[in-house]
């Protein structure tokens, strides 16, 4: 994996790139960048290849007045696109990555062949007077982040098993609570690379016109779990309403909102593989 930095007539892009075959634009979710690899878990890398540009406030990509919205970095990410002469992609949304997946599918219907959206928020994600809205705002401020994270990391090295049952508790319904020791690995992984930057505390605000949804016309697969507890069913039914061209798989995995850890992702894989090759028979 490759990791860049871009000036573009939209503004400034950190991206990373596994250059080879058809492209596919991730836009990550909360707490990550471009250098998170999991939303690739899976997928073949010599018939691909993998954009991810950290979205503006992760990062080493700046949040600024012109990029803060989803249109805004819709914008930004065709603009990176322009720079690397890349006329068409898949795009893959991934929970708060969501709202820019939809708007880039949207405002530049040319440059999408089709879209994914996993675990993806569809409209705005809480109330102002939500308390998980009024709890993440304060714990993932700008200079409050880095020791939230801190204190993430140091307790999965002291206490896993603990912080892996926390964890589950925030992202799923399922019930009991169980896990292996290879999912806290993939889940300690997963949280040592996270940092918030300004990044999310603008997510919790972002939102978007909900008549652009029918404006998107690609084949549109959206995977979601009827246990996340992070993004609720009423984020997936609502592309599935509205977007013409959706159709909408839902899983039973034991992660919830974390479609890609455990042996539960095998299915969920299976419909994202079959979603995407197509794009490459398409073309042929």
């Amino acid at each position: 994996m490759t990791t860049l930095k871009i000036n573009t007539p939209k503004g400034e892009i950190e991206y990373s790139t596994i250059w080879q075959g058809k492209v596919i634009l991730i836009i990550h979710g909360g707490h990550v960048n471009c250098k998170e690899r999991i939303f690739q878990k899976g997928l073949d890398a010599k018939r691909f290849c993998f954009i991810t540009p950290s979205r503006p406030g992760y990062g080493q990509t700046p949040l600024t007045k012109f990029n803060k919205t989803p249109g805004g970095t819709a914008d930004l990410f065709i603009s990176l696109l322009d720079a690397l002469k890349i006329p068409e992609v898949i795009v893959m949304g991934i929970s708060a990555g969501g709202l820019t997946a939809l708007e880039i599918a949207a405002r530049h219907p040319n440059r999408v062949s089709k879209l994914v959206l996993m675990s993806a928020l569809t409209k705005k994600w809480f109330a102002e007077t939500d308390k998980l809205y009024k709890g993440g705002r304060k714990a993932f401020a700008p200079g409050v982040e880095k020791y939230t994270w801190l204190l993430y990391r140091l307790s999965f090295l002291l206490i896993p098993s603990a912080m892996a049952k926390l964890m589950f508790k925030q992202v799923s319904t399922y019930r009991p609570i169980e896990f292996t020791d290879n999912e806290i690995k993939e889940l300690k992984h997963l949280t040592m690379n996270m940092r918030s930057g300004q990044g999310f505390r603008n997510d919790l605000d972002q939102n978007i016109e909900q008549g652009i949804l029918s404006e998107i016309k690609c084949p549109t697969l959206i995977l979601h779990s009827e246990n996340d507890k992070a993004v609720d069913l009423s984020h997936p039914n609502n592309a599935r309403c509205n977007i013409s061209n959706a159709k909408l798989v839902a899983f039973k995995n034991r992660w919830g909102h974390l479609l890609w850890i455990g042996e539960d992702y095998i299915l969920i894989l299976s419909e994202l593989k079959k979603h995407i090759e197509s794009y490459i028979n398409d073309d042929n």
